[in-house]
């Protein structure tokens, strides 16, 4: 089975804030889908207007062409993970695991599955309430897979997890693409999403400002750019002006634009100017996610060389 989570001209206020300025957009089955933009921007709103827990003012949120709150066992169609918190901690993990298994019509062999695939199966008969915060991040994981769901939404799974769970993280949301289910990821750390996630969708107060796939929006904010390192920054610079090319220059790090890596090469050369590397510029997913959302960020600290006022 295989299921698409599709939001379509979500709107959404709480008093006189408007949250969601009709939010569109689609996520595919065999790709993980990085839901990515600044604080108040509406990310966690739609997850939860999808889920069912807030009610639009106007649009959809479909999961496999239904509403959530429409299936009948919504844990077998669809697993999230909102707020790893959200547990009773007296219950041990495996019981808490139980317990909404019990709710789905699902038995005690799914539970122990979810267990180990969150690698939670060591834990599973300890109090939740003793669980780090990394731990709880895995119980909330093992519930959105306890359902072996064909389409999985994660709001800052990263949250708390060491770099070895860092890591494993990584695999199980690639591992879970590559089965055929559609999955959704919000995230705030950028180094993680840019080698995990196939497609993106960034927003901003409330609406879609990039819907696309990784690969593409690196491309696109890398642009014709070239770094240079030399030792002669400020000739490099002045022969390359002679071509055409506009260059900014940080130490011995010139940024050129205008021209290919091999022209640069060549004119470096023929002007007698020492270089120690000439490569295409290849932009960070964070340097492209700050040019996107430079004018939809709601709270900016104010730069340190505008001293304080």
């Amino acid at each position: 089975m295989r299921a698409t989570i599709e939001v379509r001209g979500l709107r959404k206020s709480f008093g006189p804030t408007l949250a969601l300025d009709g939010m569109t957009f689609t996520v595919a089955p065999g790709q993980v889908t990085g839901f990515i933009g600044p604080n108040g921007a509406g990310k966690t709103t739609t997850m939860r207007v999808i889920l069912g827990l807030d009610a639009p003012d106007a649009g959809t949120a479909l999961v496999g062409g239904q509403p959530y709150a429409t299936l009948r066992r919504p844990l077998t169609c669809l697993g999230s993970l909102l707020d790893a918190a959200a547990l009773q901690p007296s219950r041990t993990g495996r019981n808490h695991l139980l317990w909404l298994a019990h709710s789905q019509g699902l038995d005690a062999g799914r539970v122990d599955a979810a267990l180990v695939q969150s690698g939670l199966d060591k834990a599973a008969r300890r109090r939740a309430g003793g669980y780090s915060l990394g731990m709880r991040q895995r119980l909330g994981i093992a519930a959105a897979l306890l359902g072996d769901p064909p389409a999985v939404m994660l709001d800052e799974p990263f949250n708390g997890m060491d770099p070895e769970g860092i890591i494993w993280m990584r695999g199980l949301l690639r591992s879970l693409a590559a089965a055929g289910r559609a999955v959704l990821v919000s995230s705030h750390l950028m180094s993680e999403l840019e080698g995990t996630a196939d497609h993106l969708v960034i927003v901003g107060r409330g609406k879609v400002i990039a819907d696309t796939p990784t690969r593409d929006l690196l491309a696109a904010v890398s642009g014709d750019r070239v770094t240079l390192r030399t030792s002669a920054p400020d000739r490099a610079a002045v022969a390359l002006a002679r071509a055409g090319a506009t260059t900014s220059t940080d130490g011995t790090e010139v940024t050129v634009s205008g021209l290919a890596p091999e022209k640069v090469v060549l004119l470096l050369g023929e002007s007698a100017v020492p270089f120690s590397e000439v490569s295409a510029h290849h932009a960070s997913l964070e340097e492209a996610y700050l040019e996107l959302t430079r004018d939809a960020v709601e709270y900016r600290a104010e730069s340190s060389a505008g001293g304080s006022r």
